[in-house]
């Protein structure tokens, strides 16, 4: 889409030639393979995990935690939020979503929330200071008067948010259902 995009641009702005098409698909092209050689490293990852027991062990792991199904999604939470401090998205969502998903909702977590609490849960570690990757997103367009230190402050209130709306949706998980159920 982004490319698709840039080409819309360059046409209207009149700017489009083939050396702008040549860049344009080059920079696709490079972008798109990451994504594929994360993705394919991940799947052979699960896969290998899967082979030598990994799940099974997993499974035993979230099984003897104290309080179940909410300990063990109080344990993959801290982990994400942990890992979203060094990883983007991308790699969490393909090596640890499907290790941990699948036992999650073998123990009774229903999917769409479960996809709703970590989609969360990593939106908030990206905020949160000092790795946090939207920080260094910010930090890059913000103008240079403003110093690292208050942009670390002004997120604050942010995670205070998306932090009790992770616990409300822990405590309540019903939100999450009802619309998808409504329709």
């Amino acid at each position: 889409m982004g490319a698709l995009g840039a080409i819309l641009i360059a046409i209207l702005n009149n700017k489009l030639n083939f050396q702008t098409l040549a860049e344009t698909v080059k920079q696709s092209a490079a972008i798109t393979s990451m994504v594929f050689i994360i993705l394919i490293g991940a799947s052979v990852f699960s896969l290998v995990f899967r082979g030598l027991g990994g799940e099974e062990l997993i499974e035993q792991i979230f099984n003897s935690i104290p309080g179940g199904l909410f300990g063990s999604m109080v344990l993959v939470m801290a982990l994400i939020f942990l890992l979203g401090f060094i990883l983007d998205f991308i790699e969490i969502s393909f090596v640890i979503v499907p290790i941990v998903g699948p036992v999650l909702m073998a123990m009774g977590a229903d999917p769409i929330w479960l996809g709703i609490m970590i989609a969360i849960n990593l939106q908030t570690s990206f905020l949160t200071p000092p790795f946090g990757f939207a920080l260094f997103y910010l930090r890059g367009v913000a103008p240079e008067n403003i110093k690292t230190i208050s942009l670390y402050k002004g997120v604050i209130p942010f995670i205070g948010i998306q932090l009790g709306l992770l616990v409300l949706l822990a405590i309540f998980p019903s939100i999450v259902s009802f619309l998808p159920n409504y329709l």
